[in-house]
């Protein structure tokens, strides 16, 4: 049967293979630096190659006259041109009620440097390697300062400051719940569970680096900047704020964008440097950045340490749960990172049990390492992590089987709408039979004969759960589209949200071909261009659920408007106009006329739509992931053996996609549980994780079985029209604790129960084997 005469197979609920793919992999992508101008200049920075330091002084002689240099620039320069710095997170506050503490982030660095990898000055060249050569070129005199670069010793008394009005190195600070009530809880149990956990730093390792290329146009005094981003519009506005233009003077483009995480979202001082030197050279400016750039100067993810307690009566039911933690948001606290730790992650701590009593306390720690900010999960795993943890360890602690610990203390599906202490509200969670049917999945009950294998070849075999949910939608819940039926048989949708690598395009003309009932080769869906639309973007799992439902709501408006104009067209009313499949009829007639066609007899050839909408609230989607590992007692080394998944991610648009994401993100919670760290040395404050020479990544090897996956669409979300979940970043929360929970479990079945609550991450074979050596 042909897409013409069947456009509902291309609808939603099919796997639909991805639109984007076949460009893709016939390489006509457009990548940011497929793009060369005319008249095209390279920047590169010069970047600072100590933790902390006072600048003294920079000469940008020599630089300037090597051969191609176009121009060199620094702090002074761009303080002279009045560019201001990047925002910081003056909304959160201090112990005291002060405004969060934090150095002015300059787009070039201004008077003292924070950070290895921290820019210091630009210069623009006629070709990159020129550029590299007067980079070199520039002399910086620094005067070093004491520096810290770990948790412990920025807290410590005494410590070096990272920003002198930051006592005792904390940006800010966040309570909630309730102290006293907490203790009294915890003065009353039965039992007592304690734990220390470590979320260490990762970087999102993007297979396409940061990459911008800006030209200003002298003509129209505009600026165009092309860039990798997950969100174009909030790029805009941060380049018109710092550097003093209107948005009508500053188009942002995106193109094809080789993967985000949350690294990308929002602007960096360098998009802005290179957005400021095209416009004070006249000149098209491109930075590629190099990938030990990446590992430097990106935002970093995660980097927490949380003492977590949890009180249980004789019944193990959860009385109360009590967190301290420290989040080291590096040299500068950015709005985001210090959301994440102190807000977004504290809205999911007590994920999908029924805990109404809490006392939480996050602080943000300033050290001299690059910011943290957004990767996949954002707060999320943090918190699902501990939580997690927790729960494993308050079984084996107290003897309670840990199935059955979780089934006493699950939300239960009459509880819904379920406001948890954080003033969070899930609308919708049957959070038991997702258990159950994860359960079922992993083959739960046969694990015993499975082990008995494992041991009779010499290895430990563990088992670990984590059932959890999150929270999607980056806090922004309206959408805008443009919608434009066109005379040659094209049906263009633009949206704000963007494409990294996720699918979204596809989703969204699937979306599409549900309302107009046309082939998929009719859709075309437009993103990425700030002069075509805005909105927020793309991050927080918010595209399906916000732009698909705004795709949704466009697409039916724009019917109704061309109801009425082919009403007139055939001369009836339009309550007798009927729409099915591309052709407008009139009821009880043979009158039709075709949807294209009423688009080619308006005066501009098109029927078009700009609409608005939203949805309700955020999406809760849940999970119980279920991994299996074993672990070789000789070697200390980890293999994951089995990995089985059930997901309530209300109604699924497309599996293939769905699935993907589960199993990509997944396979990122893997490689932060068994192999990834960003390390400092605390001596020198150097990065001694700035390669892929010396920072292990998952390989798609990390999983030896294939992914066993499900869905769940019993309870579809009640906050938007499409009843869909945000999906993107549930893989990655669920992963970490599972794997992290069938090693404690492998370790606790061959007799080192005593390791459990010790495990930090990553696991690697060289920690486990001596942990088991010292306990041996």
């Amino acid at each position: 049967m042909t897409t013409q005469n069947n456009p509902a197979r291309f609808g939603s609920g099919q796997a639909v293979r991805r639109v984007e793919d076949e460009s893709l992999l016939a390489g006509a992508g457009r990548y940011t630096d497929d793009v060369s101008l005319p008249g095209q200049t390279w920047l590169c920075f010069v970047r600072s190659p100590y933790p902390h330091a006072r600048i003294a002084s920079i000469d940008t002689t020599a630089a300037a006259a090597m051969p191609g240099v176009a121009g060199v620039f620094t702090g002074a320069d761009l303080a002279e041109a009045n560019v201001q710095p990047l925002p910081g997170a003056a909304s959160f506050k201090r112990a005291d009620g002060s405004d969060c503490a934090t150095p002015p982030r300059h787009v070039l660095a201004r008077e003292r440097v924070r950070f290895v990898g921290e820019p210091v000055a630009a210069v623009v060249a006629e070709s990159m390697q020129q550029a590299r050569d007067a980079a070199e070129a520039v002399m910086v005199d620094y005067d070093e300062l004491p520096m810290v670069v770990d948790l412990d010793g920025a807290i410590a008394e005494g410590a070096p400051l990272v920003f002198d009005s930051a006592t005792g190195n904390i940006a800010a600070e966040m309570r909630h719940g309730d102290a006293q009530a907490t203790a009294d809880a915890f003065s009353k149990a039965s039992h007592v569970v304690a734990l220390d956990v470590v979320n260490q730093r990762v970087v999102a390792l993007t297979i396409e680096p940061r990459s911008v290329l800006a030209d200003f146009d002298a003509a129209s005094e505009r600026l165009t900047v092309r860039l990798s981003t997950q969100m174009p519009t909030g790029v805009r506005d941060s380049v018109c704020n710092a550097i003093g233009l209107t948005k009508e003077q500053v188009r942002v483009v995106v193109g094809d964008v080789g993967g985000g995480f949350g690294m990308k979202t929002g602007a960096y001082p360098e998009d802005i440097a290179v957005a400021f030197a095209a416009r004070a050279l006249r000149r098209p400016v491109k930075w590629i950045a190099e990938r030990s750039e990446e590992f430097i100067s990106s935002s970093h993810g995660r980097d927490i340490e949380a003492l977590a307690e949890l009180a249980l009566d004789a019944n193990g039911k959860i009385l109360a749960l009590r967190i301290k933690t420290h989040a080291n948001v590096g040299a500068y606290a950015t709005g985001t990172g210090v959301a994440i730790q102190l807000l977004i992650g504290p809205w999911v701590q007590t994920s999908v049990y029924d805990i109404q009593t809490i006392d939480f306390h996050f602080l943000a720690v300033l050290t001299n390492t690059a910011p943290t900010g957004a990767y996949r999960g954002a707060g999320r795993p943090e918190a699902i992590y501990t939580i997690e943890r927790l729960m494993d360890e308050a079984a084996r602690q107290i003897g309670i089987d840990r199935i059955e610990l979780r089934r006493r203390n699950f939300i239960r599906p009459e509880q819904m709408p379920y406001t948890n202490p954080m003033k969070q509200t899930y609308d919708t969670g049957k959070f038991e039979s997702v258990m159950d049917q994860g359960l079922a999945l992993a083959d739960w009950a046969g694990f015993d004969a499975r082990a008995a294998e494992s041991k009779r070849a010499g290895k430990l075999r563990g088992l670990g759960i984590a059932t959890f949910l999150e929270w999607t939608g980056g806090n922004v819940f309206e959408e805008r589209v443009t919608v434009s039926v066109q005379a040659d048989g094209i049906i263009e949708v633009f949206s704000a949200v963007n494409a990294m690598g996720q699918g979204i395009a596809t989703t969204l003309a699937q979306l599409a071909v549900d309302t107009f009932g046309v082939p998929i080769e009719k859709v075309r869906i437009v993103l990425g261009d700030t002069d075509r639309g805005n909105g927020f973007g793309s991050a927080g799992s918010r595209s399906l659920f916000t732009g698909g439902s705004a795709v949704r709501v466009g697409a039916e408006r724009t019917i109704d408007k061309a109801k009425t104009l082919a009403a007139q067209e055939l001369e009836v009313a339009a309550a007798d106009v009927e729409y099915a499949q591309g052709i407008f009829r009139v009821a009880g007639t043979d009158l039709q006329l075709d949807l294209f066609e009423l688009a080619g007899r308006q005066s501009d050839k098109q029927i078009f739509v700009d609409s608005t909408s939203h949805v309700d609230g955020p999406t809760w989607p849940n999970g119980c992931h279920i991994a299996e590992v074993e672990l070789d007692p000789a070697t200390g080394e980890v293999g994951v053996a089995a990995y089985a998944s059930v997901n309530d991610v209300g109604r699924v648009v497309n599996p293939l996609i769905v699935r993907g994401q589960l199993e990509g993100g997944a396979v990122q919670g893997m490689g932060q549980a068994l192999c990834e760290r960003v390390v400092y040395d605390v001596e020198t404050g150097q990065p001694l994780t700035g390669s892929l020479m010396d920072y292990a990544a998952p390989r798609a090897d990390i999983a030896s079985a294939m992914f066993k996956t499900e869905m769940d669409e019993s309870t579809p979300c009640l906050n938007n029209a499409l009843g869909v979940k945000g999906v993107g970043e549930l893989g990655t929360i669920g992963a970490t604790p599972a794997i992290v929970n069938a090693v404690a479990d492998a370790l606790a079945r061959g007799g080192y129960a005593a390791l459990t609550p010790h495990l930090d991450m990553p696991l690697t074979s060289a920690r486990i084997w001596e942990q088991m050596q010292q306990r041996a």
